[in-house]
């Protein structure tokens, strides 16, 4: 069993950073990939970001390549989410969730998630 608990959002202007924070529970966390997951009002959930368990590897979806960044802190038991050029439409509750395998783009693969943390972006 995992418990993850997110941090880090809020409100901020567009063109600046958030960095999004999600603690992990349990010693197995170095075991685990793990992936952010975003739901703006209305939307489906949709894929930001992946990390391998060791996290030599990433993957990111197109609409925030570039802009930000997943990394993983196996002593920490932490993965973060560092979000630099913030948009709008990056506006919506972000969600870190802990897989078996990864890094996966598929919301089916992760056995647990966070209850989110709400980034508004305002224009």
């Amino acid at each position: 069993q995992v418990q993850l608990v997110e941090s880090g959002g809020g409100l901020v202007q567009a063109g600046g950073s958030l960095r999004l924070s999600c603690a992990a529970s349990g010693r197995t966390f170095s075991s685990y990939a793990m992936g952010w997951f975003r739901q703006a009002p209305g939307k489906e959930r949709e894929f930001v970001a992946a990390i391998t368990r060791s996290g030599g590897s990433t993957v990111y979806a197109d609409s925030v390549k570039g802009r930000f960044t997943i990394s993983k802190d196996n002593a920490k038991n932490t993965v973060y989410l560092q979000m630099n050029s913030l948009k709008p439409e990056d506006t919506a509750v972000y969600y870190c969730a802990a897989g078996r395998s990864g890094p996966s783009i598929r919301p089916g693969e992760y056995y647990y998630w966070g209850q989110g943390t709400q980034v508004t972006v305002s224009s």
